[in-house]
């Protein structure tokens, strides 16, 4: 994803979702892209290139956003009534948004994306579909 989306700089609509045997990129692109930076991306990640696994889209984010969200709310808007309540409750929002794309990294990072890639290959890069129905499953190996 990240190779792509520099490549492309915006110009194809782009999503990624990772899982247990590979992953699976949505977006109309030639199938020739997709598995050289598959195979790319590969090579640099093992080399040591970490920052390649982490993405400010990442599910992982949104799910610390709304966590933080929901707590700060829960947190500051007790006790409050009317507009010091939505005061509060908006400021709230807004500090865990803050602080959302820090932690969403982290979370990343120790929690919920792996880095290590040693003796994984890339067995076959499968497309279905055509236009903006094109779905890719790069298919990955344990070796």
């Amino acid at each position: 994803m990240a190779l792509l989306a520099q490549k492309l700089e915006g110009r194809v609509r782009l999503v990624g979702r990772a899982g247990l045997t590979g992953f699976y990129l949505y977006g109309d692109l030639p199938s020739e892209m997709v598995e050289e930076a598959a195979k790319e991306a590969l090579k640099r990640l093992q080399r040591g290139q970490e920052e390649l696994a982490f993405s400010p889209f990442c599910g992982t984010n949104l799910a610390v956003t709304a966590v933080l969200t929901a707590l700060a709310s829960l947190f500051l808007s007790r006790g409050t009534r009317g507009w010091q309540r939505l005061q509060r409750l908006i400021g709230a929002a807004l500090v865990a948004l803050l602080l959302a794309q820090p932690l969403g990294r982290l979370a990343q990072k120790y929690l919920t994306t792996s880095t290590d890639l040693a003796g994984v290959r890339i067995r076959q890069v499968i497309r279905r579909g055509e236009g903006r129905q094109t779905v890719y499953k790069v298919e990955t190996v344990q070796l």
